[in-house]
């Protein structure tokens, strides 16, 4: 949610700022339209609510003294009427002004680049080499096929179309991956947490899925409007919802394994195939919690703890900053981390790491005290460390081997158990 002080004191310029994101001006001014009638109203029934109460002294004197009060008393019955009106058209203009601002996306950093699409980012900076083959590398699907390890025929048959069975070391290299993410976020400061994968309505607002996105959430059809989460920055950052954070704990860092849960609406047709873009995943998320004037350097760190993961498994990638038709919704900041995939021969995203600024913290309510002991909102970052399941897709294709073994990298061999994956006896 954006400041409505903001917009009602720099009006052309969050016009300006909102239409590189896709929003039209005409909805910043019929937003500032309906504030300012709130605001007249609210005058209004202020100038009332006074009135009623000289009104309510004069009909007690009137008493005291004996005498007729019925006309003060008719004008008491009327001003009150009028209050209610007054506040009942309040009720309506605050519901509008919810519902329309609700739809608004952040605000971008000023520093990003400017553009309707991903043909606009900006690369940041490439680590590692692309490997090469004396062969022709598989596809990551080919390769978990041809090892008995994901069997996506018979999620199909259980699931449908975008579920997959990890089986024996499939399931192995899965766990040994979202583990090894866990001890290092672990050591960079992360607390870790467990938790719940359904949420409430009022959770997915907070973090800015609803109500723009609602057609991309898988919902809980048992009257209590739950939804099972898209990722865990739902629930951890409403872990703290309503909430006034002790300023010394800031920033405030948590990550959590959670399965994360999409519809995938708006991907028809899109990577059909393999772990890329699944209707259940698992992934590592991290979270924090920040003091406005530390939040772009928090977004670094958590850039570079994504990119940590990657280093130490020796797995190539380049790093982007979005642009502002690329971003998400709640984003003010994002970083992309895309890992090489060498049957497809090129990057494909892996992690995005977001600062929302104050943006979810207003939805959600979370609020800590600065030194003037005055109310401030935090800033809330998130960002996957990694998505599992593509982890897994980049680790099988980077490291496959001519006899259709794949070599596990070294960092994974202690929770994995062995050195390579071979093929699984087929059931």
């Amino acid at each position: 949610m954006l400041d409505i002080k903001y917009l009602r004191n720099n009006a052309n310029e969050a016009k300006e700022r909102l239409a590189t994101r896709g929003l039209d001006p005409a909805e910043v001014t019929a937003l500032l339209a309906d504030d300012a009638k709130r605001r007249e109203l609210l005058v209004a029934a202020e100038e009332l609510k006074a009135r009623r109460n000289t009104v309510s002294d004069e009909i007690g004197a009137k008493k005291r003294a004996k005498e007729d009060a019925s006309a003060v008393i008719a004008e008491m019955q009327q001003v009150s009427a009028d209050i209610k009106s007054l506040d009942e058209q309040i009720a309506t203009v605050d519901a509008a002004i919810e519902a329309r601002a609700s739809h608004f996306p952040n605000l971008p950093n000023p520093g990003i680049p400017v553009g309707p699409d991903e043909d606009s980012n900006r690369e940041e900076r490439v680590w590692g080499d692309i490997p090469t083959f004396d062969f022709e590398p598989k596809a990551h699907y080919e390769i978990g096929e041809d090892l008995g390890i994901l069997d996506w025929e018979r999620a199909a048959k259980v699931s449908g179309a975008r579920f997959v069975y990890y089986v024996g070391q499939g399931a192995r290299l899965e766990r040994a991956v979202y583990n090894f993410m866990l001890d290092e976020h672990q050591k960079e400061g992360y607390k870790e947490m467990i938790t719940p994968y359904m949420v409430k309505y009022e959770a997915m607002y907070g973090t800015g899925q609803y109500p723009k996105f609602e057609e991309d959430a898988y919902r809980v059809g048992n009257g209590e409007n739950m939804t099972l989460i898209p990722t865990a920055e739902v629930p951890l950052t409403n872990y703290f919802r309503e909430e006034v954070i002790d300023a010394e704990k800031l920033p405030y860092a948590v990550t959590a394994l959670s399965p994360s849960f999409r519809e995938e609406a708006g991907s028809a047709g899109r990577d059909t195939r393999g772990l890329i873009r699944m209707h259940q995943f698992n992934k590592v998320e991290m979270v924090q919690f920040t003091k406005p004037e530390q939040s772009y350097q928090v977004l670094e760190a958590m850039t570079q703890h994504a990119e940590n993961i990657l280093q130490k498994l020796g797995l190539a990638y380049h790093v982007l900053t979005l642009s502002t038709g690329d971003m998400g919704f709640s984003a003010a900041e994002t970083h992309d981390l895309e890992v090489w995939m060498p049957e497809q021969d090129k990057y494909r995203e892996i992690s995005s790491v977001s600062n929302t600024e104050d943006f979810q913290a207003r939805r959600a309510r979370i609020q800590y005290r600065d030194e003037n002991g005055k109310l401030q909102y935090v800033h809330t970052l998130n960002g996957s460390g990694l998505a599992v399941g593509r982890t897994v897709a980049a680790i099988l294709e980077n490291y496959q081997n001519a006899d259709g073994t794949v070599t596990i990298p070294e960092v994974l061999r202690p929770y994995f158990g062995a050195d390579k994956i071979i093929a699984e006896d087929q059931l």
